[in-house]
């Protein structure tokens, strides 16, 4: 065999053994990329919008009863006018039925940045029925019960910690607590609070609240 021959064949041998192993280290290289962009995909966070960032989450033992899912849920309820939302609640179908009756649907999800104190179906009923049942067939009394428990303004809880405020109806409702503990004219209870809707916060309480 010749030098050149030799030379040659080294050199075929040589490439036959260095491929595999140049083919190798990229596909590990490749691999590792590809593994470290996994870690930074998956603990990217969710974005946090500013009016949660803000307002907090919604508190209170009534709230363990909301729905988790669907229109009746809290994020479903955030998605809809407070009137509208309200109506998917069923622990406030009897304020849902009075707002009807007085016409108040529309200026309830018309207006902007308010909030609704919302009694529960319970406080209704601590109501004897005949005076409910009055209360409900008189447009103008039961307009002036349902706007006196709303605020012409979106309230965040620490608000609440010793406040005044004008209402709809003209009247004034008075609010005290702290944390999560918050009364309405030392009367209403609320038994879930901070509840976002698309255009109001509610604060469902346990007393119907009456005007002077």
């Amino acid at each position: 065999m010749s030098i050149q021959t030799f030379r040659r064949a080294a050199l075929a041998v040589t490439a036959a053994v260095l491929l595999p192993l140049a083919l190798s280290a990229c596909s590990e290289e490749s691999t590792s990329k590809e593994g470290s962009a996994a870690p930074d995909a998956v603990s990217s966070p969710e974005p946090i919008g500013d009016a949660d960032a803000v307002a907090g989450a919604p508190f209170g033992p009534a709230c363990a009863s909301v729905p988790k899912s669907g229109a009746g849920s809290f994020s479903g309820m955030a998605q809809d006018p407070v009137a509208t939302a309200a109506s998917n609640n069923p622990a406030l179908s009897t304020l849902v039925t009075a707002v009807k009756k007085a016409g108040l649907v529309d200026t309830l999800n018309n207006a902007q940045n308010i909030t609704v104190f919302a009694p529960t179906n319970d406080a209704f009923a601590k109501i004897p029925k005949a005076d409910l049942d009055k209360v409900l067939a008189d447009k103008e009394t039961l307009t002036k019960i349902l706007t006196y428990h709303v605020v012409g303004e979106r309230l965040a809880p620490k608000q609440l910690d010793n406040g005044s405020f004008t209402t709809l109806q003209k009247g004034m409702v008075t609010t005290e607590g702290s944390g999560t503990n918050y009364m309405v004219n030392n009367s209403a209870k609320v038994v879930c609070g901070n509840v976002p809707t698309a255009n109001a916060a509610v604060y469902i309480v346990d007393t119907v609240l009456m005007p002077k």
